[in-house]
């Protein structure tokens, strides 16, 4: 497994309706520029995910924001005159090279509040450690029990017996965004 250096963060591009999760990704963001880390996201300034790379920015901290062309116009219209507010952009031709690309700059993997694209990444990043892609950190940021119903959709999958390799496909769960960096350390660290 390698050293942590950066953080990718799949997360929703509206803001939610629970102010918690604004401000944890608040918080998230600014302990990910406490640790000298690099986040890795979307690329948009919206939502839950503008909250996490802003809280980045006003840190002091590293972003790259990868995002496909189509997608420029919706989640970073409100960005500054030269678009690249926060930080290193690269532009990708759809999702699929975005989520490529997302993978091959992260040393781990968080999934704040979100929604269905949000839900789609994490369940990728999850089936690729299943398949002995990666074996990176995985973390249900679990604000309010946001994540609960999926973290219970799959108990039941491997009760049901449909989870193979189960010891490779462990994700995280962490409930509070101050614990989430020292909770990925800690797992890295063995």
């Amino acid at each position: 497994m390698p050293d942590l250096r950066s953080i990718c963060v799949y997360c929703g591009s509206q803001p939610g309706n629970n102010p918690r999760y604004r401000e944890a990704a608040r918080v998230f963001g600014a302990d990910i520029a406490a640790n000298g880390l690099r986040l890795v996201y979307g690329g948009g300034g919206s939502g839950i995910m503008g909250e996490v790379a802003r809280a980045v920015k006003g840190g002091g901290g590293d972003i790259l924001g990868i995002i496909p062309e189509f997608l420029i116009p919706k989640e970073r219209g409100n960005m500054g005159a030269d678009g690249n507010e926060l930080g290193e952009v690269i532009v990708t031709a759809d999702m699929h090279e975005r989520k490529t690309k997302l993978f091959e700059n992260s040393d781990a993997f968080v999934a704040l509040p979100g929604g269905i694209g949000t839900l789609e990444e994490v369940v990728e990043i999850m089936t690729w450690a299943q398949l002995g892609r990666h074996d990176r950190p995985i973390v249900f940021a679990n604000f309010d029990g946001f994540w609960n119903p999926m973290l219970d959709l799959m108990a039941h999958m491997a009760e049901a017996g449909f989870i193979h390799t189960a010891n490779k496909l462990k994700p995280m769960v962490v409930h509070e965004a101050k614990d989430i960096v020292s909770e990925i350390r800690k797992s890295i660290r063995g």
